[in-house]
């Protein structure tokens, strides 16, 4: 659901372990990683160098959350930005034992950027056991510094499964639809097939990611190695 689990778990959904405050229905989690190469829908954020990045989540019993996350980014994909900074907030719940739900509000902050590459989009996704479905939503102008592009889609799905010997396996295709005047060209799709696996505490993690954009270095095909702790 969060970007930063996406990242550093590499699988999308996988959550992190909530600090349950005595007495409280407040919780509070974070989580920090370093990956090999940060790819945010397919396309490296990082010149395919690695990221450190990490957030907090403060969560409450009744469903509604907030949540920060930063990681470094490169400033030839954002000029005057060297990092990115988001806020987030939402509602999650369940409609039975397999089914949930969650919506909420994204805004993709890049301080210091020169081509207005700030992005708000809100989403909405459904969970149902292994199968998770989100679509996100530009409600800004820009879309990542394309101006005009309020109304661009994200919608994704994700697959997730326990494997043998404490293993988990990821699979995520996603499809970008870019709307406006400057939108030419920009539709693209990516895929994602991942493994990860708590090691002493640590969550490791290997994936493949690729897109069908060609003649773009940082959207090819490549591995990306994660290991994130969550406390």
């Amino acid at each position: 659901m969060k970007k930063l689990v996406q990242v550093l778990a590499l699988s999308g959904l996988v959550g992190v372990p909530a600090i349950a405050l005595a007495d409280s229905p407040h919780s509070i989690s974070g989580n920090l990683g370093l990956v090999s190469d940060y790819a945010f829908r397919g396309v490296s954020q990082t010149n395919e160098d690695p990221a450190v990045q990490g957030g907090f989540d403060y969560a409450h019993a009744s469903g509604f959350y907030l949540g920060t996350w930063a990681s470094n980014v490169d400033g030839g994909l954002y000029p005057g930005a060297s990092m990115e900074w988001d806020f987030y907030g939402g509602y999650s719940g369940t409609i039975s034992d397999d089914l949930g739900y969650n919506v909420g509000l994204l805004k993709y902050y890049y301080p210091g950027n020169d081509i207005d590459a700030d992005t708000l989009e809100a989403y909405a996704g459904v969970t149902w056991k292994w199968l998770n479905v989100k679509l996100s939503y530009a409600l800004s102008d820009s879309l990542f510094g394309v101006t005009d592009a309020d109304g661009s889609t994200y919608l994704e799905t994700n697959l997730n499964f326990d494997l043998p010997a404490g293993f988990a396996l990821t699979l995520h295709y996603g499809m970008t639809d870019v709307r406006g005047k400057n939108a030419d060209g920009l539709d693209y799709d990516d895929w994602k097939i991942g493994v990860s696996k708590e090691i002493g505490g640590f969550n490791v993690g290997l994936a493949y990611v690729d897109t069908d954009i060609k003649g773009c270095k940082i959207c090819d095909d490549r591995l990306v190695l994660s290991v994130g702790k969550s406390f």
